[in-house]
């Protein structure tokens, strides 16, 4: 009870405080800028200028806090040792070409950008024509998008079910291998199977990203004239020529941006495999790998150079997704 009674203070307080940052924001605007006297004009014209950066001030300030400084100060740290005060110049960059765990991590990082961005967006948006045409298709939808609403973590937990293993002379509680014995083969330890074990951990991002991907895609097919359909099938086009020539690359910047979006995701994946198996058994991704050697290995140069391999992966990615989205919008 106490808990909800400060969470629920805590809401009241922010919510507060943003009413009086606007309503205070406000007041001192018009004081310093009356909106009254024969400077009326030019001062509404100065107000107006002053209001957005006002406003966006507490924006700025947080992105320059939790943002923009971590970056510079993340690339002055890889020139650190582990302690970060004996400067080592570029021995953590010649460390990292060279070491299996970082290869490794890389390995697996392309096969999750491979695998896991395809399979989300062909999931997404195969059930977001499904849904899109049969009568129950919003109760399909919010099945479908539940996933969206559990951590990661928690997605980790579902599916460590999902994947367990117990001896062989007791019954099986693990889904996957209940079936594989009901069938007549032997349980397999799936999550500490080398290689494999990757792709059963990127069917959890899949699983939840599937719903975020149907979504949006859903919006851009419904956003498609009903005329350019209708024309198609007047010409005698089936539904699946439909699909492919009609309404997908009418969509395809959506796709596109859909598509880039998980792969940013996908970039920073962490907690599923800390979870799941903490880069054991050859399953090692860069933000678990940089994670390691900051808590773990106690080295900030190490996993500050790790950090900044993450950055350069993904900030053309960004930089190219806001432009398709700006293009659709």
């Amino acid at each position: 009870m106490e808990q909800l009674l400060g969470a629920l203070a805590s809401m009241a307080a922010g919510v507060g405080a943003c009413v009086l940052y606007f309503w205070g924001g406000n007041a001192v605007l018009d004081l310093i800028f009356p909106a009254r006297g024969p400077d009326i004009g030019p001062n509404i014209r100065r107000a107006n200028m002053v209001r957005p950066w006002l406003f966006l001030g507490p924006a700025l300030v947080l992105l320059t806090v939790y943002l923009i400084y971590p970056v510079f100060n993340s690339l002055v740290l890889s020139f650190y040792g582990p302690s970060a005060e004996t400067y080592v110049g570029f021995s953590n960059y010649t460390w990292l070409l060279a070491d299996p765990g970082f290869h490794e991590s890389m390995r697996n990082n392309l096969l999750w950008l491979i695998v896991v961005p395809a399979a989300a967006t062909f999931f997404g948006l195969i059930a977001a024509t499904l849904t899109d045409n049969i009568g129950w298709g919003n109760i399909a939808k919010s099945l479908i998008f539940m996933p969206m609403a559990i951590s990661f973590v928690g997605a980790s937990v579902i599916w460590k079910f999902v994947y367990d293993i117990r001896s062989e002379d007791v019954d099986q509680i693990g889904l996957l291998n209940a079936i594989v014995v009901a069938l007549g083969g032997e349980p397999q330890a799936w999550i500490a199977l080398p290689f494999w074990n990757n792709f059963f951990l990127m069917i959890i991002l899949i699983w939840i990203q599937t719903g975020f991907a149907m979504v949006i895609l859903s919006a851009a097919l419904r956003g498609i004239p009903e005329e350019t359909v209708e024309a198609a099938v007047l010409d005698g086009a089936n539904p699946f020529q439909i699909f492919l020539k009609i309404k997908v690359p009418q969509i395809w910047g959506t796709i596109a941006v859909v598509w880039t979006t998980i792969t940013i995701l996908v970039l920073k994946v962490f907690d599923i495999v800390l979870a799941m198996t903490n880069g054991q058994w050859g399953s090692q991704v860069l933000a678990n790998y940089m994670f390691d050697w900051m808590f773990r290995g106690l080295d900030f140069g190490r996993s500050a150079t790790i950090a900044l391999v993450i950055m350069v992966m993904v900030v053309p990615i960004m930089i190219w997704n806001i432009r398709e989205a700006r293009k659709d919008a």
